[in-house]
């Protein structure tokens, strides 16, 4: 047994230690200005760590400085779902935004709502509806015994309502079929196809709702733009 936890416990730190150095490495790029390299370093360390926020914020900073502003909207927005309150991210990814004719915070929508709405991520709204309904789950079991229902057992109730409620709207809004144009300029056609016409060229980084899809074509929303048509799919990044 202790063999064994010695060799878990060397794995782990081997794992860390080949983590930090390809970190470390890629950052070294980066700051070279070798944003091609650096760029390649942080994706290989993503397969790794496919969760890690700030992984997909870097990945975004070497597209910004590449000149894909698309892509590095995309990553952006990765991060950003995994870690919203995180200012450097929600700067960037508000900025590039801004950049592409976007906005991060929507029209009339005040931005301490906003920051109310994404102080936590999902996973982290998840976990409070867990915690929340088991404390309801206790109360009733208190309140039972007690054979009185007190004033904390419909605070907790209430509590727990509202944060379920808050957790549906953040998965409804997660759950949107969402894009953003990656390359510099997109056709907007009538129809899925080459044949159909253009209607409207949507620049990179405009995000787009995804509606439906036909063969290498999507039918998409430009909210932004009031546009709706279908795009070839190599002109898209999902998020």
């Amino acid at each position: 047994m202790k063999r064994l936890i010695l060799t878990i416990c060397i794995c782990f730190m081997v794992c860390l230690a080949h983590g930090q150095n390809t970190f470390q490495s890629a950052e070294e790029l980066y700051r070279q200005g070798k944003f091609s390299a650096a760029l390649q370093e942080y994706e290989t360390a993503l397969k790794d760590y496919p969760n890690d926020p700030f992984l997909y914020y870097n990945i975004g900073n070497c597209y910004f400085k590449m000149g894909s502003r698309g892509l590095a909207v995309a990553n952006y927005y990765r991060a950003f779902r995994l870690a919203p309150r995180d200012k450097d991210i929600r700067h960037n990814l508000a900025l590039t935004l801004e950049a592409s004719g976007e906005k991060l915070v929507p029209a009339g929508v005040p931005v301490i709502l906003h920051k109310a709405f994404f102080s936590l991520s999902s996973a982290e709204l998840k976990g409070l509806v867990y915690v929340l309904f088991w404390a309801v789950c206790i109360c009733v079991i208190i309140c039972l015994l007690r054979r009185k229902w007190s004033v904390a057992f419909t605070v907790v109730c209430v509590i727990w309502l509202m944060s379920a409620g808050w957790l549906y709207f953040r998965l409804q809004q997660d759950n949107e079929n969402r894009a953003v144009i990656a390359v510099p300029v997109a056709e907007i056609r009538s129809g899925p196809g080459t044949n159909f016409p253009a209607s409207a060229n949507i620049g990179q980084g405009h995000l787009v709702t995804i509606l439906d899809d036909k063969d290498s074509w999507y039918e998409v929303v430009v909210s932004s733009q009031g546009l709706k048509g279908w795009i070839d799919k190599n002109a898209l990044e999902k998020i």
